[in-house]
């Protein structure tokens, strides 16, 4: 991701919130933004139980990285698309979020 001609690595973001106790899993794209060029989006699954607000956990975030990692925007859903080999689909991801 490549936000206001800065690197912004989604392992990186995705480790610190794999890091937060309410969360499962994570997955990071990149958004288009007209401001920036990208920005950071993330999409996490709960550990089961818990109720935990997206704001709350992506301002608990951004409290932790330099402004130019901060998430635009934080979505809770059930699980994350994955392929026949388990791994994460992004660009589903991506597409499901740039349709809303």
């Amino acid at each position: 991701i490549i936000s206001g001609g800065f690197n912004i690595y989604p392992s990186d973001l995705e480790a610190l919130l794999r890091s937060h106790p309410a969360v499962a899993e994570a997955a990071v794209v990149g958004m288009p933004s007209v401001e920036w060029g990208e920005t950071p989006v993330a999409f996490v699954v709960l550990q089961p139980g818990v109720d935990l607000a997206a704001e709350a956990l992506r301002q608990w975030l951004n409290e932790r990285v330099g402004k130019t990692q901060r998430l635009a925007a934080l979505h809770l859903i059930d699980e994350l698309p994955r392929s026949a080999i388990g791994k994460v689909l992004k660009r589903e991801l991506r597409d499901a979020y740039a349709t809303r």
